[in-house]
């Protein structure tokens, strides 16, 4: 793990990248950032989590680090005591966790429950649609307080990388660690007053199979009785309506995605 810190003082603000070491988005755009040599006005932390896995550039060595906290510093397991180190080094801090989606292109964002870190800060991000993860985040670092994650987009894409620096430019700026000039940054900050909500329900269970399509559209609307997938030529027909969440025919082993419902917005 690395830990880069600016600004003078205790950071009460943190951007994680990295966690994955098959998803590069975060440490690049954390990179990029680094390269501006922003002039902070509050202290911050940047981490890069999983140095080993990045370098071998898979998901992880011995065990997913996003399943895996709080950890435990005596674990024979590298990401179990890797979650411990993490963990403590947000500690205290107002947290932004990069990672990426093999579903959808456009950055989303992800929290545990939306409470009021997420109304203070996910309208200030571009991105335009959150995902509530509520009991389905055993072992993730968005357990802890005043943490949020951020999808930034296709995995390995230069677009994910684009996506991630806006992200933690637009970041900073809303944490107050450093503000940015409209008349400077390549991006437009968003202009609107809230950001829908999907909070999850279920996985889509993925039969075993050898080809796999999926025929909606992540966040749009599957009424009962419509094809929303198909195994092996066999179609799958949703029984009860729903909105399909990180779907995709590869991205997961065992699931397609998630079932989701509309929860209404954060303002």
């Amino acid at each position: 793990m690395e830990v880069i810190e600016l600004g003078e003082g205790t950071p009460e603000v943190a951007v994680v990248g990295g966690i994955h070491g098959d998803e590069p988005c975060g440490p690049l755009a954390i990179e990029r950032v680094l390269a501006d040599e922003p002039a902070v006005e509050r202290p911050v932390k940047f981490i890069i989590a999983n140095e080993e896995a990045l370098a071998e550039n898979v998901r992880y060595l011995e065990a997913d680090l996003n399943r895996a906290f709080p950890g435990d510093p005596e674990s024979p397991v590298h990401e179990i005591r890797l979650a411990h180190d993490v963990a403590r080094e947000i500690q205290g801090c107002t947290t932004l966790a990069l990672h990426s989606t093999q579903s959808y292109a456009a950055p989303i964002g992800v929290i545990k429950s939306v409470d009021e870190v997420a109304r203070a800060i996910y309208p200030r991000l571009p991105v335009d649609v959150i995902i509530e993860t509520d009991e389905h985040t055993d072992g993730r670092l968005i357990e802890y307080p005043h943490t949020i994650e951020v999808e930034c987009g296709l995995q390995g894409s230069d677009a994910a990388v684009e996506n991630g620096y806006d992200l933690v430019r637009a970041f900073l700026a809303a944490t107050g660690v450093c503000p940015i000039d409209p008349a400077e940054t390549r991006f437009e900050l968003p202009d609107r007053e809230e950001v829908e909500v999907f909070r999850l329900e279920a996985p889509i269970p993925k039969p075993d199979g050898d080809h796999y399509e999926v025929f909606a559209k992540n966040f749009r609307k599957v009424d009962a009785g419509q094809a929303f997938a198909s195994v092996d030529g066999e179609t799958l027909v949703a029984d009860r309506p729903f909105y399909p969440v990180l779907l995709s025919p590869y991205g997961y082993q065992s699931i397609f995605g998630y079932i989701s419902q509309r929860a209404g917005t954060v303002e």
